[in-house]
């Protein structure tokens, strides 16, 4: 027993409710496409005329897993580190092997709105992730991913920061304090699921890479400026992940 409950990791790999315990006869393309872009996904599946292969529900909103090709499928990750890294887990039971996420992020450091980034790695101040790996300080995302994703950018002539990205569950507790330490310890961006996500991963053995781009900003601490929350970078950000996970379709 640990002073505190967070900290109490249990190595056992079963749970007493698993995922799959529905039972559905159900398998889903081994590439999803999970991103982080509200209407956008819905928008795009209807425009496109995206058939849905299965729906994962929630108490207050039912999520639509929409096939893209035989090898890919595409649905909307809903916003913080519990539910969103619940359905990655459930999507993982039937046969995702393959992550690839995009979403928003705030900016730490002085960075302009819809600045591309693409993490090496996650700073643990969240709670999910305690739950699928012992404690540490931080959790890696996949370097096959993070390269394929960097390379795909670079081929599209976009430019991009490779930096830490701080993940927290609070938004209205990210104080100053937090954030320069953050910041110095090479932290460049603050998500909500990132380092969740990638320890998520890790767990099942699957791979999942992620790229995010900037909205808000708290580089001035002292002045918070939420700006236009980068809301033009949606479906451009949606396109790069579907021309990624196009790229890993066609890799052995």
């Amino acid at each position: 027993m640990n002073t505190y409950p967070i900290l109490e990791y249990d190595y056992s790999p079963s749970a007493v409710l698993e995922p799959n315990h529905h039972g559905l006869d159900l398998e889903l393309p081994a590439i999803a496409v999970f991103p982080f872009l509200g209407d956008c996904v819905e928008n795009y599946a209807r425009e496109h005329d995206l058939p849905v292969l299965a729906t994962y529900d929630t108490v207050t909103k039912a999520f639509p897993v929409y096939k893209v090709s035989d090898a890919v499928c595409l649905c909307q990750a809903p916003v913080g580190a519990p539910v969103c890294v619940a359905f990655m887990d459930w999507l993982i039971a039937y046969g995702v092997r393959t992550v690839i996420s995009t979403g928003a992020c705030g900016a730490l450091i002085e960075l302009p709105e819809n600045a591309l980034i693409v993490p090496r790695r996650a700073l643990r101040d969240e709670g999910t992730s305690y739950h699928y790996m012992p404690p540490a300080r931080w959790s890696y995302l996949d370097d096959r991913l993070q390269r394929c994703i960097a390379d795909t950018l670079e081929a599209e002539g976009i430019e991009y920061l490779t930096c830490d990205v701080w993940t927290t569950d609070a938004i209205y507790r990210e104080t100053v304090d937090k954030v320069r330490r953050s910041r110095a310890e090479g932290c460049g961006v603050v998500d909500m699921e990132s380092s969740a996500l990638s320890a998520c991963a890790e767990f099942r053995n699957i791979a999942f890479g992620q790229f995010l781009y900037t909205t808000d900003t708290l580089a001035d601490t002292e002045a918070y400026d939420a700006r236009n929350w980068g809301k033009e970078s949606q479906l451009p950000m949606l396109n790069l992940c579907l021309k990624i996970a196009d790229t890993l379709v066609d890799q052995p």
